[in-house]
């Protein structure tokens, strides 16, 4: 099978990654944009673009009858959907294929399983992964849910199943909070993911937040491609990734990276996708909290480290290929930092979309920018703000801050506001500078 045309269902700088994969392999480019985006550099770039409804997400680009007729009209071979919107959504995938459109992702039933924070942890657990013991509230009465709470000890994290991104998930430190938490976390879960599973399990005081990044092919070739520390977060929305972690020892790098593998082999997987892990820093043992089916934001801190485009294996692994890279083909170098910028207020994290002025990117040794704007952009308030990433490679962790300050100093974007000072506080922080945090650093130091 070979994919001559792919529409991208998604839009901004991931839009624009998928196409120049596709443009380097020879495949043809859909694609797709609301009437928000008329203007988008996605839009400008690709070979063919539809228009497939209105501003709203829900219309647009979550509207799985726009998007596929939009496939269908243009004669595309396969649909990919980046990250977000369309790429952990099973039904979509369905659909697709009765479409007799591949779906650029694993296969359904790896969609299904890991796409279930509870499903998942049952199946690291069957895999030996390391976790952290989870009460299943659903299956439990008020009493016995409190009973549990109090054999655990506080605090706790009570989690919606089918939540992502910081979504459904709360901190609970007194015990008269739980129930009721509960009750409203169930609503909002039901409203936001159509699932209103959830559970519970220990909060970990001092984690660290490490991922590993794997591949998969339809022939039950498995790789890893090291991992990425995405500790500084705001509200669990990554801010800074970087690679390697500067906490993992050697021993344990190695067994994280084998306990994904091992996940991974246990649901057949076969496509790019991210193990998720808390690392503890007091006992040095990690715990497997989920898996992200799809690419991540933060794929290109993985690439610039290992020189292997995902976009383009995660493409041709679509296409039946086998995986050319055995792990041992994998070869690490340079420290690499990753930062999101946002158009957002610094101060107050509001998002600031508005007409973008004038617009310069860093460039010199080591700089990589993924972005989607433009001098004379006009930033939409409908969507997520993220508009740039600034990923650095340097020899050594502390000449990659150093480099990724001199960038983000070259970087201007005027006509709004953007996150950019606050990236430059965080970096200047004596206890990032020491690798002195954990995942609650923005709120307590920044």
């Amino acid at each position: 099978m070979k994919f001559k045309k792919v529409l991208i269902a998604n839009r901004g700088e991931i839009a624009i990654r998928v196409l120049r994969s596709c443009r380097e392999l020879g495949i043809e480019t859909v694609a797709v944009y609301s009437q928000a985006d008329e203007n988008s550099l996605h839009v400008k770039l690709a070979d063919e673009s539809v228009c497939i409804g209105p501003a709203k997400s829900i219309h647009s680009y979550l509207n799985f009858h726009a998007i596929l007729s939009a496939a269908e009209i243009t004669g595309a071979d396969a649909i990919h959907p980046g990250y977000g919107f369309l790429s952990e959504n099973v039904e979509f995938a369905k659909m697709s294929q009765k479409c007799g459109i591949e779906f650029i992702g694993p296969n359904f039933e790896s969609l299904e399983k890991m796409g279930s924070k509870i499903e998942s942890k049952k199946i690291a657990q069957e895999a030996d992964v390391p976790t952290l013991k989870p009460i299943y509230v659903n299956d439990m009465g008020d009493d016995k849910i409190l009973s549990e709470v109090e054999k655990l000890g506080l605090p706790v994290l009570i989690k919606a199943s089918a939540g992502g991104g910081g979504r459904g998930m709360r901190r609970i430190d007194e015990m008269d909070d739980i129930i009721s938490t509960i009750s409203l976390l169930k609503q909002e879960s039901k409203l936001a993911f159509g699932d209103d599973s959830l559970f519970i399990e220990k909060y970990i005081e001092n984690p660290r937040h490490i991922e590993i990044q794997i591949l998969g092919d339809k022939h039950g070739n498995i790789i890893h491609l090291g991992e990425r520390d995405c500790t500084i977060q705001r509200r669990y929305q990554k801010i800074i990734e970087e690679s390697p972690s500067p906490v993992l020892r050697d021993k344990v790098r190695m067994e994280i990276c084998e306990s994904a593998l091992n996940l991974a082999k246990r649901v057949g997987y076969d496509s790019a996708g991210t193990v998720e892990f808390l690392y503890d820093l007091d006992s040095e043992k990690f715990y497997f909290m989920e898996m992200n089916t799809r690419i991540q934001v933060e794929h290109p801190v993985t690439e610039q480290r290992t020189a292997v485009d995902l976009i383009s294996e995660q493409i041709k692994i679509a296409m039946g290929e086998k995986l050319e890279l055995k792990q041992s083909d994998i070869r690490f170098q340079n420290h690499v930092i990753e930062c999101r910028i946002n158009a957002e207020d610094p101060e107050t994290s509001m998002p600031s979309p508005g007409l973008i002025t004038h617009y310069h990117r860093p460039g010199g040794m080591g700089v990589r920018v993924d972005d989607y704007i433009y001098t004379g952009y006009k930033v939409s308030p409908h969507y997520d703000s993220m508009i740039s990433k600034v990923i650095i490679s340097a020899p050594t962790r502390e000449e990659c801050i150093t480099r990724t300050l001199r960038a983000l100093d070259e970087t201007v974007v005027g006509g709004i506001k953007t996150n950019i000072t606050l990236h430059k506080k965080i970096l200047n922080h004596p206890d990032f500078r020491a690798n002195s945090y954990n995942t609650n650093f923005l709120a307590e130091k920044c």
